[in-house]
């Protein structure tokens, strides 16, 4: 008996960033993908960064190094496209002086940009050495701070040794210190030399063996470290808010 086709997650026919959200969470992407705002952060480290950094590179990261599974070739290459379009967009926006980073809310409006900070510093740490000279200026290396405040390390704790009582007080102020920051970035490289430029994705989608297996199931403990299983902490976290434009 032929399985039945899979229904499309994302509009075929348009770009479709609600579309793009149910796929990154669907169980057909594998858990460890990253969220729709987490994505965002990456899409604008690499639009505004030091250097370009194709496609093949950080496209693998989205879904945590493993296969999504696509309902057919058009799905996957709307999909694709949607990504793209979002990064050309931020290009604009950048250049617009009108960045609108996609964070999360909550049920009472707070907005929540951890996710995206840590989107952020993944972009940074795929040319780390690129990024350097920024970390290391007097003027200009405290545009990162309020990204940085809300990302830990490998352990769960505050990746720039804040207490937890500290990184919840700061959350809101470097919140809304965000995008002006990302515009000043920016500005800094564009000085430096960079070129930020809109891509398009030619190519088709590379096919990946189906048997590929996540890193982290929804039963396995959470990589944030709390001890708690992932589909209980910051798997369920991730998804009990709604992805909105700041």
């Amino acid at each position: 008996m032929r399985a039945q086709p899979l229904a499309h997650e994302i509009n075929v026919d348009r770009i479709d960033l609600d579309g793009l959200d149910k796929f990154l969470v669907s169980d057909r992407s594998p858990p460890d993908s990253m969220t729709l705002s987490e994505l965002d952060g990456l899409l604008t480290g690499i639009a505004i960064g030091p250097t370009l950094v194709p496609p093949s590179e950080w496209v693998p990261l989205i879904w945590g190094g493993y296969a999504p599974e696509f309902a057919d070739l058009d799905e996957a290459n709307a999909i694709l496209r949607c990504i793209m379009a979002r990064y050309n967009e931020i290009i604009q926006e950048i250049a617009d002086d009108a960045l609108a980073p996609i964070f999360w809310v909550d049920l009472d409006g707070t907005f929540i940009a951890a996710s995206w900070a840590e989107g952020f510093l993944q972009a940074i740490m795929l040319r780390a050495d690129a990024w350097k000279p920024l970390f290391k200026s007097k003027r200009d290396g405290n545009l990162l701070l309020p990204i940085l405040s809300l990302c830990g390390d490998e352990d769960g704790q505050s990746l720039l040794g804040l207490a937890p009582a500290e990184e919840e007080d700061i959350a809101d102020e470097v919140t809304e210190l965000i995008p002006g920051c990302v515009m000043a970035i920016a500005a800094y490289w564009r000085r430096k030399g960079s070129k930020q430029v809109t891509m398009s994705l030619k190519a088709e989608p590379r096919r990946i063996s189906s048997d590929v297996k996540a890193k982290i199931g929804r039963n396995d403990p959470c990589p944030c470290g709390s001890g708690r299983k992932f589909k209980r902490c910051c798997g369920k976290a991730e998804r009990s808010s709604t992805p909105t434009h700041r």
